[in-house]
C-alpha cells in the first residue's frame, strides 16, 4: 500500500491501511491516522496531524511553514479531521504563535489550488471552490459553501449554510444563511436553496428572513434593530446564532 518510491521518514506515525503513492514525502512529526488515501506526489511536513479516511491529491501540500513574517519557527501544527476530499494543489499552513494550529474540520471538500493559511480555523461539511484563498486567522463555519476564486481577508469570519458566489472579495465577515456576491461584496438575499437542501422548515427560514429584513430595511441604530429582532422574531437556535454572530463581528459584516 506503500510505494517505494515514497519517501517516510522513520519518525513519522502512519496509521492502519493507508496508500501512500510514488514520489510522496512525509516529513517527521508527521502523525497519519487510518484509511488515507494519498496519491502521488503529496507532501505533508513537520507538525501534520491528519485523522482518518481522507483522499488527498496530487500536489497538496499540508504542514509548510506560515507565509507570515512574524513566524520565527515555533513549534505548531495543521490538523485535518475525517473523511475530507482535498485536491491537486490544495495548500494548508501550520499555525503560528497566535493560535498555534490550523484546523480543517471533516467531512469537507477543498477543491483544486485553494489555499489555508496559518492559524485558520475550517469548520465541517464546507465545500471550497478551485482557487479560493483564506487568509490568517480566517474562521469558517459548519457547511459554509464558497465558490471559486475567493478572496478573504485575514481575521474575517464566515458564517454557515452561507453561499459565497465566485470571484467575491470579503474584507468584512459573511452572515450565517446568506448568499453573498457582487463587487463590492453585499448581502443578495437568504441561501434558500441550501436552507431547504438542509432541511431547514418553512417556519425557521420564514423567521430568518423576517430577521434579515428587520436588519437591512429599517434605519435604525444597530443596536435597536438588534433589539427588534429579539422583540419580533421568535427565538430558536437559528436566530441565536445570527444574532450572536452579528454582536461579536470585529470586523464588521457584509450588508446590502
Amino acid at each position: 500500500m506503500i510505494s517505494p518510491l515514497a519517501y517516510i521518514h522513520p519518525e513519522a506515525r502512519i496509521g492502519e491501511n493507508c496508500e501512500i503513492g510514488p514520489f510522496c514525502f512525509i516529513d517527521a512529526n508527521v502523525e497519519i491516522g487510518d484509511n488515507n488515501v494519498l496519491m502521488n506526489s503529496v507532501t505533508v511536513l513537520n507538525g501534520s496531524r491528519i485523522g482518518n479516511g481522507n483522499r488527498i491529491f496530487p500536489g497538496a501540500v499540508i504542514g509548510a511553514i506560515p507565509q507570515d513574517l512574524k513566524f520565527r519557527g515555533e513549534e505548531t501544527t495543521a490538523e485535518v479531521g475525517d473523511n475530507n476530499t482535498i485536491r491537486e494543489n490544495v495548500t494548508i499552513n501550520r499555525g503560528t504563535a497566535a493560535k498555534g494550529r490550523t484546523v480543517v474540520g471533516s467531512n469537507n471538500l477543498l477543491m483544486e489550488g485553494m489555499h489555508v493559511a496559518h492559524d485558520v480555523f475550517l469548520g465541517n461539511g464546507c465545500i471550497i471552490g478551485n482557487g479560493t484563498k483564506f487568509a490568517g486567522e480566517v474562521v469558517i463555519d459548519d457547511f459554509a459553501i464558497v465558490s471559486a476564486h475567493v478572496l478573504v481577508h485575514q481575521f474575517c469570519r464566515i458564517g454557515s449554510y452561507v453561499m459565497v458566489s465566485g470571484g467575491t472579495k470579503c474584507s468584512q465577515d459573511v452572515p450565517p444563511f446568506s448568499m453573498i456576491a457582487r463587487d463590492p461584496a453585499a448581502y443578495c438575499g437568504l441561501n434558500l436553496v441550501g436552507l431547504k437542501r438542509r432541511g431547514f422548515s418553512t417556519e425557521t427560514i420564514n423567521n430568518l428572513h423576517s430577521a434579515y429584513n428587520i436588519l437591512f430595511n429599517t434605519s435604525a441604530l444597530f443596536a435597536e434593530r438588534i433589539a427588534r429582532i429579539r422583540e419580533e422574531v421568535p427565538p430558536s437556535k437559528e436566530i441565536d446564532y445570527l444574532l450572536d454572530f452579528l454582536t461579536t463581528s470585529k470586523r464588521g459584516f457584509i450588508g446590502r
